[in-house]
């Protein structure tokens, strides 16, 4: 898989430090009690327990790299990596080692983090899989939880899609309300040519050939197709090809995995849905703390050497 860049931590380590406050309050009143001797050392090992895409693995350590930059941590697997898991047992994915207050302390923040965009990974590979040998690109949209978008983003680059704009400044969508707000396809485009900076690509939503029709005679740049039938869709891109191959189309609307190549067929570019993203479930992973001396570490130990 091609590596895929985290975002700067300049942007991230702020969202970070306000989890960990979110969740540290006004101290870890548990840790604290237990943890009195803070030299205190520990070790403890990241595990899947369900096969998965993995993703946020950087996230992980940053995280305990806040509470403490003396802590130590070592990866068996990369971002992007399908990590295969048995049922009814652990794939251990990760080390970490330091302070044992730090490894309690970020635990759960550390933990939320790499299950959620994990399963969006996963989720999204599914889908990136479906489309196999086919030219169609995956597209995600801007449904995402507030405050998560870049990372959410992250995740499901990791898993095979493309993200689309990022937000309301990367580029121009003229959605229906837009065209309800000024009268016109016709008019939201030229009110939308005299304001947006070039080089900002314009596209416009449309739910009929009419719609289809009016995109193309006012030369926009990429053209939605949403909520279409398949058959219209058809037509749709027919239409537009014929007039403008150069157009990128994109179908999005009610998109699932029982009809993602279906749509692909019709000839469009890109198919954008939001499922992969809101409605994918959190990969299982738990963080153990294994004694030097256990059993458990014995196994592993030859896993990340």
């Amino acid at each position: 898989m091609t590596a895929i860049a985290m975002p700067a931590w300049i942007l991230l380590d702020p969202l970070l430090q306000d989890w960990l406050r979110e969740d540290l309050g006004r101290g870890d009143r548990t840790t604290q009690a237990i943890c009195a001797n803070q030299t205190q050392q520990g070790k403890a090992e990241l595990e899947v327990k369900q096969p998965g895409v993995i993703a946020g693995l950087p996230l992980v350590h940053r995280v305990f790299q806040l509470l403490d930059h003396d802590i130590h941590w070592q990866a068996a697997v990369s971002d992007g990596d399908w990590c295969e898991c048995l049922e009814g047992k652990r794939t251990a994915i990760a080390q970490v080692s330091g302070r044992l207050d730090t490894l309690l302390m970020g635990e759960r923040v550390a933990l939320n983090l790499v299950m959620h965009l994990s399963g969006i990974a996963t989720a999204t590979r599914r889908y990136v899989d479906s489309l196999a040998e086919l030219p169609t690109q995956l597209v995600d949209t801007r449904k995402t939880t507030p405050g998560l978008r870049l990372l959410e983003k992250y995740a499901s680059q990791v898993g095979g899609a493309i993200n689309h704009r990022m937000g309301l400044d990367d580029a121009v969508m003229i959605k229906d309300n837009h065209i309800l707000a000024a009268g016109s396809i016709a008019t939201a485009i030229a009110l939308v040519r005299q304001q947006a900076p070039f080089p900002l690509a314009i596209e416009v939503e449309t739910e009929s050939l009419a719609q289809v029709q009016a995109a193309i005679e006012h030369q926009a740049n990429i053209i939605m197709l949403d909520n279409m039938p398949i058959s219209l869709m058809q037509d749709a891109v027919q239409i537009i090809r014929h007039h403008n191959p150069l157009i990128k189309i994109e179908a999005s609307g009610n998109i699932t995995l029982d009809n993602l190549r279906a749509v692909a067929a019709t000839g469009v570019d890109y198919i954008s849905t939001s499922a992969t993203i809101t409605r994918s479930p959190w990969l299982d992973c738990s963080l153990n703390l294994y004694p030097e001396s256990s059993q458990k570490r014995k196994q592993t130990a030859q896993y990340f050497q």
